[in-house]
């Protein structure tokens, strides 16, 4: 299904009863990421997720994108909808994207969880995204297939599930460059680490031990400076532990959110 907000045309699947989670998934994938997770929490829950901008099946305009325009989709989804609060689980960009929603929009959030995620990208970080929005644009998706797989997914799971590989690196070659260059833009602008102890909402912070990308540093700092958070590390995991780890995963999102 399609919605019209904010200016473009937003994909999102909506299953299941009870109080609404809202699911954003990570850069250079799409809502079906979440396929096994929205299955299990539908059994208790409304499960609400969505291609982000410049993903799947929504609008991909050229950026670059900025934190209030990414924001801005999400609430113009919501209203569309009907809904007035949810919960919000969101995977490294959308993570992100969660610490921004918390910060300003309160009144709509229920629990926040944010799953191998950053608060902050260092200036010397930023040319290491110049230079991937320069690859998708020069070479094509398909180009940063290899390296991402390697990222996400420690070397063991990868070898034992081919064909999860196969999967999720298909996500990776379809994602628009204008998407991949938009949402890398607002990534690289990245800052927020001093303003989180302005978020109210109980808060669960999660990411894997063997994740290179948001380490798990970066994840602890995070729940150290939202008042209340909690942390959660998961042992042979990388980025993409909601699919590694899924069944750990999913226990722990379940307690968190009752």
């Amino acid at each position: 299904m399609k919605v019209s907000a904010n200016g473009i045309d937003i994909h999102y699947r909506i299953e299941g009863s009870g109080p609404v989670v809202t699911l954003v998934h990570s850069l250079a994938t799409d809502l079906s990421l979440w396929d096994d997770l929205a299955a299990e929490l539908g059994k208790r829950f409304t499960v609400l997720r969505y291609d982000a901008r410049g993903h799947g099946q929504t609008s991909a305009p050229e950026g670059p994108y900025t934190w209030p325009m990414l924001v801005a989709d999400l609430v113009g989804l919501l209203d569309a909808l009907k809904i007035e609060r949810t919960h919000f689980v969101g995977l490294s960009m959308g993570g992100m994207l969660g610490q921004q929603f918390a910060l300003t929009h309160p009144e709509r959030l229920d629990r926040l969880v944010l799953v191998s995620t950053i608060s902050r990208v260092p200036p010397e970080a930023k040319p290491l995204w110049d230079e991937r929005i320069a690859v998708a644009r020069t070479q094509g998706m398909q180009a940063h297939v290899a390296g991402t797989l390697e990222r996400w997914f420690t070397a063991p799971y990868r070898a034992a599930h081919p064909e999860v590989m196969a999967r999720i690196g298909a996500m990776v070659a379809a994602t628009p460059v204008a998407g991949y260059a938009g949402w890398g833009a607002a990534i690289s602008s990245l800052d927020l680490t001093d303003r989180l102890g302005a978020i109210r909402a109980p808060t669960l912070v999660v990411c894997g031990a063997d994740d290179p990308g948001t380490p798990p540093a970066a994840n602890r700092a995070i729940a150290e400076a939202i008042p209340g958070a909690r942390f959660e590390m998961l042992a042979n995991a990388s980025h993409q532990l909601v699919i590694e780890q899924a069944d750990g995963f999913t226990r722990l999102l379940m307690d968190f959110l009752g």
